[in-house]
């Protein structure tokens, strides 16, 4: 028997019980469907962090209170309150850093924020007149933070896209008034939409005067990051080291390992993310794979199924002459059909599966190839593996006693 009758045998074989051969394909369906979706979503989650942390500033470096260590037991970054205002001015005025070109002193903490009978619980930070620089930002319209505003300690705001839609809706909101915990703050300016979402998400923020927030809206004196700009790329490790000299200086530690702070640059922020978020990944597909070998699981006894139906047929056929591998080959093929065509239903499930999330939850649509490739690769083998042992109990079935089964 060549290749295209054992084809055509095959089709003909599983179309005699079409919702058999249905149920036994649907659960390699769901399983390849989960697999490209999970790997599809999940490097859509990565491709999008990545993107709002370079979205920051590509020469930027973020100083944060408190040490990472391997030897005793510290503080985690940015818990401790170790950073001060003054800190950041050294850092920008003192000479010793060439090659930092901006300093931006902030102070992040999330407050509940209202207006015109709406709320919000957003992000608030104090920044000063450097932020826009060091981080990128653009106005949609009115303008930003002034120094004069800082040092005036006045009551002024700028709001993310997202915070003016909660809040005003279609309305325009400039000079309107807005409310961080019961204290009234003015709107000058809203800025330009970076997208993104959960806890990086820059639109759904609040910036006010940096010493408006300190001294008057949360009553504390330390920072929660100084971010700076050093002046290239090229100069971010001098630009790190320099910082780390001031800082070590003026809060007189002689041992860099025993620092009060941490430098991180957007290539080791954007590096811990893709790991964490690729671990996620891993986690959901290899979750999701499982449903592969339950799949597998559900051919090999459908295939058992259809070697007892068709023992008087396959001692019919080995009375007839046909040899042990051609019946080897019958059932294999069968199998082999079933997990390919499970395998490209469940691409196309997959496929259609990721595009529906990505676009309900903002994500960027993101299509694994190596995803595809793998999982019709896997489904094809997986035809082999659970369909050898059938195949095999079928081929070795004695003639004689095949003929005499009832």
């Amino acid at each position: 028997m060549d290749f295209t009758e054992l084809i055509s045998s095959a089709f003909e074989a599983l179309s005699l019980n079409k919702l058999r051969t249905a149920l036994a394909t649907l659960g390699i369906v769901i399983g390849i469907g989960s697999v490209i979706a999970l790997i599809s979503l999940g490097q859509a989650s990565q491709q999008s962090v990545q993107s709002q942390i370079e979205s920051l500033g590509a020469n930027l470096l973020s100083v944060i209170p408190g040490s990472q260590s391997s030897g005793a037991v510290k503080e985690a970054a940015g818990s401790s309150t170790t950073l001060t205002y003054d800190d950041a001015m050294a850092i920008q005025s003192s000479g010793q850093a060439p090659d930092v070109q901006y300093v931006s002193p902030e102070l992040s903490s999330r407050a509940q924020v209202t207006a015109n009978g709406s709320n919000t619980n957003t992000q608030v930070i104090g920044v000063t007149d450097t932020y826009p620089v060091v981080h990128n930002v653009t106005l949609q319209e009115g303008s930003f933070i002034t120094s004069t505003d800082n040092t005036g300690l006045t009551k002024v705001a700028v709001i993310g896209p997202q915070v003016a839609q909660t809040l005003f809706g279609e309305n325009d909101p400039l000079n309107q008034t807005i409310r961080i915990d019961r204290l009234a703050f003015r709107v000058i300016g809203v800025t330009q939409s970076k997208g993104g979402s959960g806890f990086m998400n820059q639109d759904d923020t609040v910036f006010i005067p940096l010493l408006t927030a300190q001294k008057q809206l949360f009553g504390i004196d330390h920072l929660s990051t100084i971010s700076v700009a050093a002046k290239s790329q090229d100069v971010m490790t001098e630009a790190e080291n320099e910082i780390g000299y001031i800082l070590l200086a003026r809060h007189k530690i002689s041992d860099p390992s025993q620092a009060d702070f941490s430098i991180l640059s957007q290539a080791d922020i954007a590096g811990a993310a893709s790991q964490v978020t690729g671990t996620f990944t891993n986690l959901l597909a290899g979750i999701a794979a499982i449903s592969l070998l339950v799949g597998g699981i559900g051919i090999m006894n459908i295939m058992l199924v259809t070697v007892t139906e068709r023992i008087r047929e396959i001692g019919l056929r080995k009375a007839l002459g046909a040899k042990k591998r051609t019946i080897i080959s019958q059932f294999l093929v069968e199998a082999v059909i079933l997990t390919i065509a499970g395998g490209l239903l469940g691409m196309v499930l997959g496929i259609l599966v990721s595009f529906i999330v990505s676009s309900l939850i903002h994500l960027p649509f993101v299509l694994s190839i190596f995803a595809i490739i793998l999982a019709i690769a896997v489904s094809g083998g997986i035809g082999i593996l659970f369909g050898w042992y059938p195949a095999q109990k079928a081929a070795n079935l004695s003639p004689i006693e095949a003929l005499r089964y009832e």
